[in-house]
């Protein structure tokens, strides 16, 4: 699926934004999200070294998706160009617990080497959850909902883009009321 830019947002408008791709592969034990991502020079961020840092600040795609146990509470899976991931899970945007360092160890995320064309830094991210983050042993015959996002808050020219649209005045990713089903259950 394409990820769109929500052109009510002030800061979306006026830019040429970034493009992104989103493609959900779920197995029985991971839901594997690849990203493809085509931006502008001064859209694209690099700049955090590690992992549990401020993700949303670089050049960054981002897997929201609700707690199939306890629908009421949502995961963030947030990775930088560069592969280094934050992590967090909570009701709202202020009550988030970060992932343990043995929790993201054993999400897998595999980046694609940056290239330039032109103006355009291209870039890839595939991010593997497994079942087990949730307490699950499978992901077989369970529905989940979530949202995809590509952002950069730092950059020169910062941008946020969604795979399902956000009704809200201003970016706002933490909005669980607008996330939908990403595959169907049924095997």
């Amino acid at each position: 699926m394409i990820m769109r830019a929500n052109m009510n947002w002030k800061a979306n408008q006026g830019i040429t934004l970034p493009v992104a791709l989103v493609e959900v592969v779920k197995s029985s034990n991971y839901l594997q999200v690849f990203f493809t991502v085509e931006e502008p020079q001064d859209c694209f961020r690099s700049e955090i070294q590690k992992d549990g840092d401020h993700s949303w600040e670089d050049s960054c795609v981002e897997v929201f998706l609700q707690n199939p146990l306890n629908t009421e509470e949502y995961y963030n899976f947030e990775v930088t160009c560069r592969g280094h991931i934050y992590a967090a899970h909570g009701t709202n945007r202020n009550d988030r617990k970060e992932l343990s360092p043995s929790e993201l160890r054993i999400i897998n995320c595999t980046k694609q080497v940056a290239s330039i064309a032109g103006n355009l830094i291209c870039w890839g991210m595939t991010i593997q959850i497994p079942a087990e983050i949730f307490g699950l042993s499978t992901f077989d015959g369970v529905q989940l909902m979530g949202n995809f996002y590509k952002c950069a808050d730092k950059a020169k020219t910062p941008h946020y883009l969604s795979a399902f649209p956000i009704d809200t005045e201003k970016p706002d990713f933490h909005r669980p009321e607008f996330f939908q089903e990403i595959w169907d259950s049924q095997p």
